[in-house]
């Protein structure tokens, strides 16, 4: 067949794929700590081993070669609130899940209360651990919120800034994203350490993804997509033509 069909084929396909990652960009425009995610196409042809599926020709057209996460800092907004937390600079806050001990990284300062049921280092008369209840700062996911030395922190009645962990790494490229505004380290991120970015109470991040940059490249992937089908049509059609004109 016409080498233009698989072409127009391949390209609508991943138009659909880049009209995903800005439709949830333009989900989580309000959503607090949000990075906005980007999309980075490749020609296929400049490889002859490189294809989209293996059903389709090898070189042919342009692929979605990878996501990437704009980690630009967005700017503050006054909540008022005592346990909403904004790092002014770079770094992230770190929430750990006690029962994984999988620490997730985000700049989602929305914190709150939570309750946190554990041993009081004493024994009963039957030489059974006495349990206790005290209130960290969690995340309201069930994850509790790191301090400066890396362990939980206790919250009272008071209004006073508490000691949060704010962390950081080398560069941010390939972190995994979990949870909207949640992150994964992997290894070619480097060592872990203090962040430089200091938490500001009162204030939480906005998301950076800019609503009318958005709504342009929705615009812009509509119009590739209509193309591309253009194409796979027109394609068809000639195809049509010789076959009745061999008949």
């Amino acid at each position: 067949m016409n080498q233009s069909f698989y072409i127009g084929a391949v390209g609508a396909q991943q138009q659909l794929q880049r009209l995903n990652i800005h439709g949830d960009n333009i989900a989580n425009v309000n959503t607090n700590g949000f990075k906005a995610n980007r999309s980075h196409f490749a020609a296929l042809i400049y490889q002859d081993h490189r294809g989209v599926e293996e059903d389709l020709p090898m070189g042919v057209g342009a692929s979605l070669l990878m996501t990437s996460t704009d980690f630009s800092q967005g700017g503050p907004a006054d909540t008022g609130r005592t346990l909403d937390y904004y790092i002014d600079g770079d770094g992230f806050f770190g929430v750990v899940d006690l029962v994984t001990g999988e620490v997730t990284f985000t700049r989602n300062g929305a914190f709150y209360k939570s309750e946190l049921v554990r041993e009081s280092g004493e024994v009963d008369e039957e030489g059974e651990p006495i349990m206790e209840s005290v209130y960290c700062l969690g995340d309201g996911t069930g994850r509790f919120v790191l301090s400066q030395q890396g362990g939980l922190i206790e919250v009272d009645d008071t209004s006073e800034a508490l000691p949060i962990g704010v962390f950081d790494y080398s560069n941010y490229n390939g972190m995994e994203q979990v949870l909207d505004t949640g992150y994964l380290p992997v290894d070619k991120n480097g060592d872990l350490w203090l962040g430089t970015g200091k938490p500001v109470q009162g204030y939480l991040e906005r998301s950076n993804a800019d609503l009318a940059e958005e709504l342009t490249k929705v615009i812009e992937s509509q119009r590739a997509y209509g193309m591309a089908l253009k194409m796979v049509q027109t394609s068809d059609e000639i195809e049509t033509t010789i076959n009745n004109l061999r008949n």
